[in-house]
C-alpha cells in the first residue's frame, strides 16, 4: 500500500514555482555564445553582452569545444529560447551573428571597433552600478531604422523582438530601470549601440536639499546652524547646472529611488554601464546559419548565378529527403523482420509446449527397447562363439530384465557413485558369483588388462609387467641411503681414509 500523500504537498512551493507564469514563458529568451578561436578581448565581450540580455538569459552557460549549433537548437524548445548571438573571429575581423530560433533567419554583424563594460565603467567620474538593475529588462530604443529596404525592416523587427515587448497600461516604471540604445547612420551604415542605466532625479531644489531628500549625509562644517545649510546659495559650486527642460518629465508612478515620487518633476538621467558595440550588417539568410542568402553587403550576384545556387540547394534538399525517406524504410523492414522472428520463436515454444507426455514416454520407451535389443544380441553372438552352441530362449532376456530392475536407478533421482574402495570391492564380489567360466575368464583378462599388469612390446606381443619387474630386480642390489651400493662400500671407505691421513701428513 502506497504512502498517504499530506498537506504538506499543496503547501510545497517547489512545485508552485516549477510551473512558470505565462509572460515569462512567453519572454524571449537567448543564449548568447562564442565558436571558434577567439581573443580573450571577445570572450569577455561574450560576458558583456550576456548582462545587457539579463534576466532573460543563460548567464552561466558553458560551451565546449564539440557543442554544435544542432546540440543548443535541440535544447532550445525545452528553455523556451528564441534568439542565439554567436561571436566568431577570423583574420579578417571580428563578427556576430543574430539568429532567430528554430528556423531562422540569420543575420551576420562585423565589429569595427568595440570597448569593454570595465572599460567603460573606469573612464566615468562617478560610477554607478546597481545591481538591482539587472533584475528586469532592459528598454530598447531604435533610432533611424526607418530606411528603404526590405533588410532594414527585418533588422529592426529583430532587435525589437530581442527583449520583451512593454503593456503601457499594465507597466510599472520601477521596473524600467536600463535602456539599450540603438543608433544607425545612413550615411556610414554602422549601427552604434549603447547601455545605460536610468536615474530619477529631483528638479527645483537646491543642492542641500537634494543630498537631504535623496538620503545623503551634508558636510555641516561651514554652517552654525541647520537652516543656514538649506538657505546658503554659496554652497552651490559652479560646475552644477540645471537640468534641461526638455530632460524633465513629471512621474505618473513613484519609483523606487528617494525623491522620486509620483506627480513630481524629475529629471532623467542616463549613466552607462558598457559595452559600446559600433558594427555593420553585412549578410542576410533565410535559414538557421545556411539557407538562402537574402541580403549582401559586399558581394552582388547577377540573376543567372542566383538561379544556379536555388537549383543546387533544391537538389540538395531532395537528396537529403530522399536518404531520409530511405532510412526510415529501412527501419521499418528491420522492425518487421524483428517482429516476424519473434513470431516464429513463439510458435516453436508453442509446439514444444503441445508434445504432451505420452509421447514423450513411448519415445523413451522405444529408445530403450532398440538399446536393450542390441546388447542382447552381442551376448548371444558371443555365447556362440565361445561355446559353439545356440543359447537358450530365455538366458540373456532375463539377465538384462534382472539388470534393468536392479541397476537401473528410479526415474527421476541421481544415480550413486561409488567411491574407488568401494567399487574393487563390487568388482570382486562380481568375479566370484560368475555364471560361466568363460565369462569371468574375459572380464578377469579385461581386469588384468585395465590395471595395468600386462603390456605390449613393440613386436604386439602380450607380457606381464610383475614378472618382468621381478627379474629386474633380481639383477640388481638394493641400494642404501641412495648413493653407497653394497659392493663399493669398501671402497669408498679407503678413499676416504686416504683423504684424511693426506690432509694428516701435510
Amino acid at each position: 500500500m502506497g504512502k498517504r500523500k499530506g498537506k504538506c504537498v499543496k503547501r510545497n512551493t517547489a512545485t508552485k514555482e516549477a510551473l512558470e507564469p505565462d509572460h515569462l514563458v512567453k519572454a524571449p529568451h537567448s543564449f548568447v555564445i562564442h565558436r571558434g578561436k577567439c581573443s580573450k578581448h571577445l570572450m569577455e565581450l561574450t560576458k558583456d553582452f550576456r548582462k545587457i540580455m539579463e534576466p532573460f538569459t543563460a548567464s552561466q552557460l558553458k560551451e565546449r569545444k564539440k557543442n554544435t549549433i544542432k546540440d543548443f537548437l535541440s535544447v532550445s524548445g525545452y528553455l523556451h529560447v528564441s534568439h542565439m548571438m554567436m561571436f566568431t573571429e577570423t583574420e579578417l575581423g571580428s563578427y556576430m551573428r543574430l539568429a532567430r530560433l528554430p528556423r531562422g533567419p540569420t543575420l551576420t554583424f562585423r565589429l569595427h571597433n568595440y570597448s569593454l563594460a570595465r572599460d567603460v565603467v573606469s573612464s566615468l567620474r562617478k560610477q554607478y552600478v546597481m545591481s538591482r538593475a539587472f533584475k528586469s529588462a532592459p528598454l530598447i530604443v531604435l533610432n533611424s531604422f526607418s530606411g528603404e529596404g526590405n533588410h532594414m525592416k527585418l533588422m529592426a523587427t529583430m532587435f525589437q523582438n530581442m527583449f520583451p515587448t512593454i503593456n503601457i497600461t499594465t507597466v510599472k516604471l520601477k521596473n524600467i530601470r536600463r535602456c539599450v540604445l540603438m543608433n544607425y547612420n545612413p550615411t556610414t551604415k554602422l549601427i552604434d549601440m549603447r547601455h545605460y542605466v536610468i536615474r530619477a532625479i529631483p528638479v527645483g531644489l537646491n543642492k542641500g536639499t537634494k543630498k537631504m531628500v535623496q538620503g545623503k549625509i551634508p558636510n555641516l562644517n561651514r554652517c552654525k546652524d541647520m537652516s543656514e545649510f538649506f538657505d546658503k546659495a554659496a554652497l552651490m559650486s559652479e560646475s552644477e547646472f540645471e537640468d534641461d527642460a526638455n530632460a524633465q518629465v513629471t512621474l505618473p508612478q513613484s519609483l523606487a529611488s528617494r525623491g522620486a515620487a509620483a506627480d513630481s518633476k524629475s529629471a532623467i538621467r542616463l549613466v552607462e554601464l558598457g559595452p559600446r558595440i559600433t558594427m555593420q550588417l553585412i549578410k542576410v539568410e533565410d535559414g538557421l546559419m545556411d539557407g538562402e542568402v537574402l541580403y549582401h553587403e559586399l558581394i552582388e550576384k547577377t540573376e543567372e548565378e542566383k538561379a544556379l545556387i536555388k537549383k543546387k540547394r533544391e537538389e540538395k534538399r531532395r537528396l537529403k529527403e530522399k536518404r531520409k525517406a530511405q532510412q526510415d524504410e529501412n527501419v521499418k523492414r528491420k522492425q518487421h523482420e524483428k517482429e516476424e522472428l519473434k513470431q516464429k520463436a513463439l510458435e516453436g515454444i508453442k509446439k514444444k509446449k503441445e508434445l504432451t507426455e505420452n509421447q514423450r514416454l513411448m519415445e523413451l520407451a522405444a529408445a530403450e527397447t532398440a538399446t536393450g535389443g542390441e546388447a542382447e544380441e552381442d551376448d548371444a553372438d558371443y555365447y556362440r562363439q565361445e561355446v559353439g552352441a545356440e543359447p537358450e530362449q530365455d538366458l540373456f532376456s532375463q539377465n538384462l530384465s534382472r539388470k534393468r530392475k536392479t541397476d537401473e536407478p528410479a526415474r527421476g533421482f541421481k544415480k550413486m557413485r561409488l567411491d574407488k574402495k568401494l567399487k574393487k570391492k563390487y568388482q570382486k564380489n562380481d568375479d566370484s558369483g560368475q555364471k560361466s567360466q568363460n565369462y569371468g575368464k574375459r572380464r578377469f583378462e579385461n581386469n588384468e588388462e585395465g590395471k595395468g599388469n600386462f603390456k605390449r612390446n613393440r613386436d604386439g606381443k602380450r607380457f606381464n609387467k610383475n614378472e618382468d619387474s621381478s627379474r629386474q630386480r633380481q639383477g640388481k642390489q638394493k641400494v642404501f641411503g641412495g648413493k653407497i651400493n653394497k659392493f663399493s662400500k669398501g671402497k669408498g671407505r679407503e678413499k676416504k681414509m686416504s683423504k684424511g691421513k693426506g690432509k694428516a701428513r701435510k
